[in-house]
């Protein structure tokens, strides 16, 4: 079983690295926080003027700490534990159950010859990207 899942993990590899496609976790919470804290040094040094000053300070800082920070898709996905691996599978399983392959490399070969599969593939990926690890997506052309 898990050769299955290294191969369906190499094929969304493939598929995500020939489309280069690109994700960033949004770290809003991280943003959040250093928004607030400098607000409340800007309120405490300089009380209600500096309370603005500090939260747009703070705001401008946030927004830029949290912004481009895009990996490869390719790389995430064999960063994801092994239960996010396996959720992945599953729903791979479900798309492509009715293939029946030896390899990873003569499951892309399969894929890869088949445009429908491909697109199903690619949109189970950028729905679980973007709801189970809420991530931003990039393609770079």
């Amino acid at each position: 079983m898990t050769l299955m899942v290294e191969d369906i993990m190499k094929l969304l590899c493939s598929l995500s690295g020939e489309r280069k496609m690109k994700a960033a976790v949004k770290h809003s919470g991280k943003g959040a926080l250093v928004t607030g804290a400098v607000a409340f040094v800007g309120g405490l040094v300089g009380g209600p003027p500096g309370l603005a000053v500090g939260g747009a300070v703070g705001g401008l800082l946030g927004a830029w700490m949290t912004s481009g920070q895009f990996k490869p898709i390719p790389q995430i996905l064999m960063e994801l534990p092994p239960a996010e691996q396996q959720k992945l599978f599953k729903e791979a399983m479900a798309i492509i159950r009715h293939l029946e392959w030896t390899d990873a490399v003569q499951l892309t070969a399969l894929v890869m010859g088949s445009e429908a599969l491909q697109q199903q593939l690619l949109a189970m990926l950028v729905n679980y990207i973007t709801k189970e690890l809420r991530a931003e997506i990039q393609y770079d052309d």
